[in-house]
């Protein structure tokens, strides 16, 4: 520099001129396609700065000082959050989603809340609004004045705002603060500042107050278009017939005024659906079917035949070879996720069209009333009995002797009421995880008709027993029962055989092993049963895991293999028993129990220790049983048998005390979820310090205290989700990859 004092003293000293106008890019961010490509929009400076100029008018500084920055930055509620605080100068505190809060730390105080209505409803329910929060802002869904009025009876609530946008213009278009008190149903409201709202016909003419048309955006938050699709951008992006500068995106959404000049929001009128809180685009799940080869033609719908149960429907053309549904089913579940796969295929010889040679969605036929390709009817009076109890149970009419209870939308609970049917038809039974061994009419019948007056109950449950591979193990929770395990089932890969190990004692007859010792050895007698010999692949959740590391150690001492042993979401084994010292009695565990089942079935039971306490133990299960049948847990006719066996399996399980002294000579596997368990669970009648108390110790460990029970380091993955959801939809897709990894890695070292 010193040699070069000259020539920098003879360079000017003014700014360099900057050549950034409002009108360049600022961001792209890729939203769902119609071609099974994602779209990218294309947002310049100017709009997201009039995202932020409105924000600045419409919240306080004191409301935006810590804004919860809870949406991914692939998602546009990302750019309010962030750069809407930062603007004013404000706090932005990061978490991994909206359902993370409860973790944030209560020293950053949270004021405002901006996410999707189903996020809200869930932290309603786990109490997880904290004091602080002042704003909720909902997008993304539709919500009721219900869901509303529940947010301003959290004292911090200020204000509740509808807020409503495209991610073509820039996050939010219209806003509406909701009232508190009133029973009105939400609004969308009006346009932001600088946005125009234009409710037109098909021919782009405005439709009179009150008649429903297609809502156009136009204004600074309207994006330049879509990242290298001209096409695209002009079909969406048209000429303003009111304003020839300027271009209306068109939205696709059917809306209309109010006399007050708020909109309505009425759906969508094009091919993009929800489905269970779901944003889908129909032709995106077409694009992946017409990929097939032998796949001609392909149309996907949402149908509701049955009222409240929207479901995915896929009509196939095919090629000259016939197609299988199971082969349609297969080949789509492994490139979407879960909830974009079609719940039913119908196979066409041609799809039916309009007289302007476009097809004729409104006749395309229900998928039940289409008897054709592996459609069998019932062919035998148990098989036709059988097929009236599910379609009772599962609305759906008729059903095939080869159709799949899971593949119908049966699960647990409707598994529940089928039992309870199937034993009043035919007075016998049957144990609730038959509905594995028999997922169709035709398996079921077999059974019955083999059977004795009841079904010999066995800890192995074949989940998924075909395929080609070795066996997993999976032990269940301290309830013992493995149903909710169907979850899991249905992300598990085809060649990979599934095995559950259920509860000796959940029959109501049986007693339950009072030592995890004895249950590991009854299990390692059962899976011998289908594989003598190891390397074994094993696994628990809660309770199971320590179940599952007993099995491993028992099997070592035989000599065999153990080439995976999966915890899931397990505390290590701990000298003694906390809940031992509680002297609970049976009126206090159906509190307790009755808190974990309302949670797992999301249902709220109203389980009083004061009514309980007051009864005989068999009023006391009684009063128990009547609470369950009120909310439809179990249906009238089913027998209090089984709840009683839960119940004693329940007990006794969370009463074993186990700590081994053997090391395990190779890597445990641990899965922890990263939500923490609702603090809701905790039964009234129980003091919090008492309840906290039972926490055990090795949680606050990150390997949950495992390291010493392994010669080797502890393998830990993270998921999504708590103790319970982990397993379940939708948390349960992300455990099974994760899962299914560890397993196939274990049978490429076996090998």
């Amino acid at each position: 520099l010193d040699n070069d004092w000259e020539t920098i003293a003879n360079q000017g000293i003014q700014n360099l001129p900057s050549k950034v106008t409002a009108e360049n890019l600022a961001y792209v961010i890729y939203t769902s396609g119609s071609t099974g490509k994602p779209k990218g929009v294309a947002i310049e400076h100017h709009s997201p700065v009039a995202l932020c100029n409105w924000a600045k008018k419409i919240f306080t500084i004191e409301q935006l000082a810590g804004v919860l920055a809870s949406t991914s930055i692939c998602f546009d509620l990302s750019i309010f959050e962030i750069f809407a605080t930062l603007s004013c100068g404000c706090q932005v505190i990061l978490a991994k989603n909206a359902l993370d809060l409860p973790n944030v730390k209560k020293a950053y105080k949270v004021t405002l809340i901006n996410t999707v209505p189903s996020a809200v409803t869930e932290l309603l329910r786990i109490k997880a609004i904290p004091s602080n929060v002042k704003i909720i802002n909902l997008a993304g869904e539709v919500f009721t004045n219900q869901l509303v009025q529940k947010l301003y009876q959290q004292e911090s609530v200020q204000g509740v705002y509808n807020l409503y946008g495209p991610s073509e213009d820039t996050t939010y278009s219209t806003f509406t603060l909701l009232e508190k008190g009133t029973k009105t149903e939400p609004s969308i409201g009006s346009p932001i500042p600088n946005t125009q709202i234009y409710i037109l016909d098909s021919n782009t003419q405005p439709v009179p107050i009150g008649v429903p048309g297609e809502l156009h955006i136009g204004g600074d938050g309207l994006a330049r278009g879509y990242l290298n699709r001209p096409e695209l951008t002009a079909e969406k992006f048209i000429a303003n017939p009111f304003d020839h500068n300027s271009k209306l995106y068109k939205t696709g959404d059917l809306a209309r005024y109010l006399p007050d000049g708020n909109i309505e929001f009425i759906g969508r009128i094009d091919h993009q659906v929800k489905i269970r809180g779901f944003r889908i685009e129909l032709g995106e799940i077409e694009a992946i079917l017409s990929s097939h080869p032998q796949v001609a033609q392909v149309v996907v719908v949402a149908r509701e035949d049955n009222p409240g149960n929207k479901r995915l429907v896929a009509y196939i053309v095919s090629e000259e070879n016939p197609l299988s549904k199971s082969e349609l089913h297969q080949f789509v579940q492994q490139k979407l996720p879960d909830y974009m796969v079609p719940s039913a295929f119908v196979i066409l010889e041609a799809l039916p069209l309009t007289p302007n040679g476009k097809v004729d969605r409104k006749a395309l036929p229900a998928p039940e009333a289409k008897l054709e390709g592996d459609f069998i009817l019932p062919r035998d009076p148990v098989e036709r009995q059988l097929a009236q109890i599910w379609s009772e149970v599962l609305n759906v009419y008729p059903i095939g002797v080869q159709d799949n209870f899971f593949d119908l939308g049966g699960h647990s609970l409707i598994a529940v009421r089928l039992m309870s049917q199937i034993e009043k038809q035919f007075g016998k039974n049957l144990p609730l995880a038959t509905i594995f061994k028999g997922q169709t009419i035709e398996q079921l019948a077999s059974i019955l008709q083999e059977s004795t007056d009841s079904i010999s109950w066995s800890a192995l449950v074949p989940i998924k027993p075909n395929g080609n591979k070795r066996p997993f193990f999976l032990v269940p929770g301290g309830g013992g029962n493995v149903v909710y395990y169907s979850y899991l089932a249905r992300y598990i890969s085809s060649e990979q055989p599934f095995y559950g190990l259920q509860a000796i004692g959940l029959d109501g007859e049986s007693e339950p092993y009072t030592r995890v010792e004895d249950i590991a050895a009854h299990n390692i007698q059962e899976i011998q049963s289908v594989q003598p010999q190891g390397p074994y692949l094993l696994g628990g959740h809660s309770f199971g895991g320590k179940v599952a590391l007993e099995m491993a150690l028992q099997l070592q001492k035989q000599g065999q293999e153990v080439a995976l042993l999966a915890i899931l979401d397990t505390t290590a084994p701990e000298p003694g028993n906390k809940m031992t010292s509680l002297g609970w009695n049976d009126a206090m565990w159906m509190v307790a129990i009755s808190k974990l089942l309302g949670y797992l079935f999301d249902k709220e039971l109203e389980v009083s220790y004061e009514a309980l306490e007051k009864l005989t133990p068999d009023d006391q299960l009684s009063y128990l049983y009547k609470q369950l049948q009120q909310i439809n847990f179990y249906p009238p006719g089913a027998g209090i048998k089984q709840l009683r066996g839960f119940l004693r399996v329940m007990k006794t399980n969370n009463l074993c005390s186990y700590f081994p002294e053997e090391v395990y000579p190779t890597p445990i596997t641990l899965f922890r979820s990263i939500n923490p368990q609702p603090d809701n669970l905790k039964p009234e009648n129980i003091k919090k310090e008492v309840y906290e108390s039972l926490r055990p110790q090795n949680m606050s460990l990150p390997d949950f205290g495992w390291s010493p029970f392994s010669s080797k380091p502890v393998e830990i993955y993270d998921v999504p989700g708590d103790h319970i959801s982990m397993v379940t939809e939708p948390h349960v897709q992300v455990f099974a990859q994760k899962l299914m990894a560890c397993i196939e890695k274990a049978q490429v070292k076996d090998k």
